[in-house]
């Protein structure tokens, strides 16, 4: 199936970012960051998180990382055995899934094996940051909107449907 390809490809697109970044910047720190200016509101920085999404559970002294890694692993199993099971006109639904399951598997990877997952984009406007990301994350937003948008579309594909099997 296209779409197990789709994953296999955010996975590897995601492990080679961070690995890439981690080795050309090295780890943020307090008073010892190296970052790449890339636009005016953009950088390019390495940090760990060992938190959830915008670093929720990043203090919570070491058990989030087997928390979250099991709640990834389940995740990632509902979704592969989702996917096997979508009929071959459930395209967007297909995209949206491997997407979001390729990110998941990405940073179960770092999580697993690390302890943190790697983020490296950054994007800021003054003094307001907006949470580091990375591809896997990436995947993952832009997944979970493509699933909306099927929602919406399937929803007025129903709508518009007439009613079957009324008698007049």
């Amino acid at each position: 199936m296209i779409y197990f390809v789709i994953t296999a490809v955010v996975v590897v697109l995601d492990q080679i970012s961070k690995r890439s970044m981690s080795q050309w910047l090295g780890l943020c720190e307090p008073g010892a960051c190296e970052v790449v200016d890339v636009l005016p509101v953009f950088q390019l920085v390495v940090v760990h998180n060992s938190g959830a999404a915008f670093s929720f559970l990043a203090d919570a002294g070491g058990w989030q990382r087997w928390f979250l890694t099991t709640v990834s692993l389940v995740v990632s199993i509902v979704i592969a055995v989702w996917m096997t099971r979508l009929k071959a006109s459930e395209k967007l639904l297909a995209l949206s899934l491997s997407l979001i399951l390729g990110g998941a598997i990405g940073n179960l990877f770092d999580r697993a094996f690390q302890g943190y997952v790697v983020d490296f984009l950054l994007f800021y406007w003054d003094d307001w940051y907006f949470p580091a990301f990375n591809v896997a994350d990436s995947a993952v937003s832009v997944g979970a909107a493509l699933m909306i948008l099927d929602v919406l579309l399937s929803s007025r594909r129903d709508s518009e449907q007439p009613s079957g099997g009324e008698a007049s």
